[in-house]
C-alpha cells in the first residue's frame, strides 16, 4: 500500500504526562516506529475525528481535543471537564458534532457538542445509571464502559458491566439530549463491557466480560420500533481459560468478513468469521506474547493486527492468516507504558 499512515496510541501515564504517542506506520510490513508523544495525562482512549481533522483523548481533567497537523503531528486546541471522575471510552457522531463519554468509576454518560473548528464547546447532557449487580465479589455497582451510537444514529447504546445491562437512550441530535428508550438485560454476571455493530448495521456485538463470550444481536426497526433481537452466543477462549480469563476487545476487519478478540488472562487473540448473515464462526484461538492484551489493531490491508499488552508495557505485532486460522509474529514487541487503545489515520499526500 503507497499510503502513508500515522498511529496514535493512548497510555495511562502515572508518574509523566506523555499519554499520547506517535507512530508511522508500514502497512505492508506490518510495523510501526515511534515518532514523539503528545504530552497529556492518562490518555485511557483516543477517537479520531470522521473527518480525519482532529483526535479526542480522555484525560485526567475530562477530554482534551487536538488539531491533526498535515504530517500527523498533533496541536492542542482546549481540554474540557465532563463533571466527573476519569472517563473510559469516546464515541462521535458521524457529523463529528457530539462526543459521547463512558464514565467506568462513576456511572455516568456525559454528551459533549463539539465546534467546527474541533474545540469541545459545552456539556449537552449527564446520565448517571443506578442499581446494583448481582454479586458482591466485583464492582457490582454502575460501570459504564463502552458506548456506541446505533449506525441511523438514532440510539445510544451504554454497556454497564456493574449491572449487567445494555441502556438503550433515544439521542436528540438537535439538542444532544438522552432520554432512556429500552434496556437490554443479559445474562447475569456476564458484565457486558463492549457493542460493536456490523458494518450493514443488522448486527450487534456485545462483549462479555466475565462469562468469556460474545453475544450476537439482531438489529432492526420493525413497525415504528427499534428492536435487539438475541440471536448467538459464542465463546472467546477455549474451555481451559474459562475460569481466567475477561475478553476485551472485538474488532472487525476492514473488509467486514473477519473480527478478533482480545483475551486478558489467557494472553491470546480469537479470530472470527464473519458469516454473510453477520453469524461468527471461531477459526483460533493463539498467544499474543504480551501480558493483558486491552486492545487489538487491525491494519488497513487487513494482513497485520497489533495487540496493545497494557500490563506487560508491550505491542506485539502479527502477520494474520485468516485462511488458516493463525496469527504469527513478524518482528519484535516495542516497549511502551501501559498502551490502552489506538487509532491509525491515512495521510492526505
Amino acid at each position: 500500500m503507497s499510503s502513508k499512515y500515522v498511529a496514535y496510541v493512548g497510555c495511562y501515564t502515572h508518574e509523566e504526562d506523555d499519554g499520547i504517542h506517535i507512530f508511522d506506520v508500514d502497512v505492508e510490513k506490518g510495523r510501526m516506529t515511534e515518532r514523539k508523544t503528545a504530552a497529556l495525562t492518562n490518555s485511557t482512549y483516543v477517537a479520531l475525528s470522521h473527518n480525519g481533522k482532529y483526535l479526542y483523548s480522555i484525560t485526567d481533567n475530562g477530554v482534551a481535543s487536538f488539531s491533526v497537523l498535515p504530517d500527523g503531528d498533533l496541536e492542542m486546541i482546549n481540554v474540557h471537564t465532563i463533571n466527573g471522575m476519569r472517563g473510559c471510552h469516546l464515541e462521535l457522531t458521524k457529523d463529528d458534532r457530539y462526543l459521547a463519554v463512558s464514565g467506568y468509576h462513576d456511572g455516568k454518560i456525559t454528551i459533549l457538542r463539539c465546534s467546527e473548528d474541533g474545540s469541545i464547546d459545552c456539556i449537552t447532557d449527564e446520565v448517571f445509571h443506578k442499581g446494583l449487580g448481582s454479586i458482591s465479589e466485583r464492582n457490582y455497582r454502575p460501570h459504564i464502559m463502552w458506548s456506541t451510537f446505533t449506525p441511523d444514529e438514532e440510539l445510544l447504546c451504554a454497556c454497564d458491566s456493574g449491572i449487567d445491562q445494555i441502556k438503550i437512550y433515544n439521542f436528540d441530535h438537535r439538542t444532544g439530549k438522552l432520554k432512556l428508550y429500552d434496556i437490554i438485560r443479559t445474562q447475569l454476571e456476564t458484565a457486558p463491557r463492549e457493542i460493536v455493530f456490523s458494518p450493514d448495521g443488522k448486527r450487534a456485538y456485545v462483549v462479555c466480560e466475565m462469562k468469556n463470550y460474545i453475544n450476537v444481536y439482531d438489529y432492526k426497526k420493525e413497525d415504528g420500533r427499534y428492536t435487539f433481537e438475541f440471536v448467538q452466543n459464542i465463546f472467546t477462549v477455549r474451555k481451559q481459560f474459562k475460569t481466567n480469563n475477561a475478553p476485551y476487545h472485538f474488532s472487525i476487519s476492514n473488509d467486514g468478513k473477519h473480527a478478533v478478540c482480545t483475551n486478558a488472562g489467557s494472553n491470546s487473540l480469537t479470530m472470527y468469521e464473519i458469516k454473510e448473515d453477520g453469524m461468527l464462526s471461531m477459526l483460533g484461538n493463539l498467544p499474543v506474547s504480551g501480558n493483558y492484551p486491552k486492545f487489538a489493531q487491525i491494519f488497513p490491508d487487513d494482513k497485520h493486527v497489533c495487540c496493545m499488552n497494557t500490563e506487560g508495557n508491550s505491542i506485539t505485532f502479527f502477520t494474520i492468516h485468516w485462511d488458516k486460522g493463525l496469527i504469527v509474529m513478524n518482528g519484535p514487541e516495542i516497549k511502551i507504558k501501559t498502551p490502552n487503545n489506538m487509532v491509525m489515520k491515512k495521510l492526505d499526500k
